[in-house]
């Protein structure tokens, strides 16, 4: 179902926070103020707005005033747009309203969130509004959790084409990374530590491996994430634990499910860092320690209360030399058991592709991608119809697409598996 008549085909909502400020120089750089796109600057505070647009050079750029605790400026704000791409938050405390608004109102809406438990709640309170009224919500469209969930689903785009079959299991492997933290991610990752401190039940839903598969779909076999240092024998490299594990395999767990399980009810996807190649087990298991007992201290209220003073306070970030730095390197490897059929021997059909971005992740990256999204919410022809998704289930190839001719991303295959099977050839011999 598509959205009724607008005024706008997107709103940056938050649009003079840090990251939401990115996001609208990167569409003001991409599509002017008055081009083929229509879309306005949307926040609480018209004077700030105001700066913003001449700051930006678009004096007939449109402004939006809303609140995100005034329900009815939220609806009357989502009326006149296609999409609204909001990067206020935490979402936990300042988003709730809006994707009500959107989930209500049949208008497209897109985020940056990484709050699972918040996801959770969203999911359950608007699943039915948004499919009634075609409303295509759509969370974690940053660097959690675009590039993995996108990076999984081109690996088995890939596996399929050259295999014929899906891979069982894939390993995302963050190669290499750098990039700074802004104020708002800090209060993100703060809130929701305060909201697991208080709740058991949060506790063990960001526990749960398939925290956010819709209701009733079958569970697979993943279990806990990495918490140590453990050897990949396909990379032949230590890996240790991935800060973001815990809300991107939950996201690409989902895409899975959504899609319809087209990989497989056995289907398997972990996360994990590559340490450096040459590094053995001792310097593993030691990063693996330090980054365990920063977890543990981020969940002791009286540690997290001091650490409060050495993060960034929200609108505060990387500055642009900072970002122009900064830069990942993700690899995905996927295998998928099989038998063959000439001498019922058991195979492997490997594949490995590789997505990198060229700048800070988490914002110069993060909001490229959010912009690019959003235009693909607004623009593009989707199959899908009104609901909540994920990147890979609602966008899919023309997200990877768009990604790629204007966010700096690349995917790539890095092995196709044919050296594999040429050796299991050469061994048979």
């Amino acid at each position: 179902m598509d959205t009724p008549q607008h005024e706008f085909d997107v709103v940056v909502f938050g649009a003079t926070g840090f990251t939401g400020r990115l996001v609208a120089e990167l569409l003001y750089a991409s599509y002017g103020a008055t081009g083929e796109l229509r879309w306005a600057i949307g926040g609480r505070d018209r004077d700030k707005l105001e700066r913003l647009r001449a700051e930006l050079g678009g004096g007939d750029l449109p402004l939006v005033v809303a609140h995100s605790e005034e329900p009815a400026s939220l609806v009357a704000m989502v009326r006149r747009t296609r999409v609204v791409c909001t990067t206020v938050g935490p979402y936990a405390l300042y988003g709730s309203n809006l994707v009500e608004a959107c989930a209500r109102e049949g208008r497209h809406y897109c985020d940056l969130t990484g709050e699972v438990q918040w996801m959770r709640a969203m999911i359950d309170a608007h699943q039915d509004a948004a499919r009634a009224s075609g409303a295509r919500i759509v969370h974690s469209c940053g660097f959690d959790s675009i590039p993995f969930d996108l990076g999984v689903l081109f690996l088995q785009e890939a596996m399929l084409a050259t295999h014929g079959v899906p891979a069982r299991h894939v390993k995302g492997r963050v190669a290499a990374i750098r990039g700074g933290m802004s104020g708002g991610t800090a209060a993100s990752m703060i809130q929701v530590l305060e909201e697991s401190s208080r709740a058991p039940a949060i506790r063990r839903l960001l526990a749960d491996p398939y925290a956010l598969d819709p209701a009733g779909s079958p569970r697979g076999p993943d279990r806990n994430d990495q918490t140590g240092a453990v050897w990949d024998g396909d990379l032949e490299r230590w890996t240790v634990p991935f800060v973001m594990a815990g809300i991107n395999t939950r996201i690409v767990r989902r895409s899975h499910a959504l899609l319809g399980h087209p990989w497989g009810e056995d289907f398997r996807y972990d996360e994990a860092m590559l340490m450096p190649e040459g590094q053995g087990a001792l310097r593993a298991k030691l990063r693996a320690l330090a980054m365990t007992a920063g977890f543990a201290a981020f969940a002791i209220s009286p540690l997290r209360a001091v650490a409060k003073w050495f993060l960034p306070e929200p609108g505060e970030g990387p500055g642009p030399d900072e970002r122009l730095r900064g830069f990942f390197d993700i690899l995905f490897h996927g295998v998928h058991e099989r038998v063959e059929v000439r001498d019922r021997k058991r195979a492997r059909a490997p594949m490995t592709v590789r997505v990198t971005g060229d700048r800070d992740p988490g914002y110069g990256s993060t909001s490229k991608m959010l912009a690019e999204a959003a235009v693909c919410l607004a623009k593009d022809e989707l199959e899908c119809e009104g609901g909540f998704w994920t990147p890979a289930s609602a966008m899919g190839r023309r997200l990877i697409d768009r990604l790629q001719a204007r966010a700096g991303l690349l995917f790539s295959i890095v092995d196709s598996g044919e050296r594999a099977q040429q050796k299991r050839l050469s061994e048979k011999r």
